[in-house]
């Protein structure tokens, strides 16, 4: 597995992936923003490769000097093969070298079975951001 920068190449099989992996609901929640947070900094969404397929997306966006993890989703059949912790460590790293002031996770009910996972890699209570209304990607 390997975990890589988004590429404008990426966007059908991202978006067939989203559509795959999330609810509908969160899907339709989702894709607009993701199309925002690409047109404004692709760097921010990275993707896990299997064997040229990609089998998992994070996306990701920086508010006011904030890191957030925004959504996060794996491929079904390569669930708990530690993607999402690849897929989170890497967009860490990400921000970190972008020296913001504080990781959050985006703490919507879309992603309650994802908050398991930020929490195992130490994001705790006080890094859940509970008013996703207010992202810029997300708008209005």
């Amino acid at each position: 597995m390997h975990v890589r920068s988004f590429q404008l190449s990426d966007c059908s099989p991202v978006t067939e992936l989203l559509q795959a992996a999330l609810s509908e609901e969160c899907f339709e929640n989702t894709i607009e923003p993701f199309s925002r947070q690409l047109s404004w900094d692709s760097d921010l969404i990275v993707v896990a490769e299997e064997e040229g397929e990609i089998v998992g997306a994070l996306i990701g966006t920086i508010e006011k000097n904030h890191g957030c993890y925004f959504r996060i989703a794996i491929h079904p059949d390569y669930r708990r093969r530690g993607i999402g912790r690849s897929l989170v460590s890497a967009m860490e790293s990400r921000f970190q070298a972008r020296k913001v002031n504080g990781i959050y996770v985006v703490g919507d009910e879309h992603n309650a079975a994802a908050l398991p996972l930020y929490e195992a890699m130490g994001y705790g209570e006080n890094q859940i951001f509970k008013s996703v209304r207010k992202l810029s990607i997300v708008g209005q």
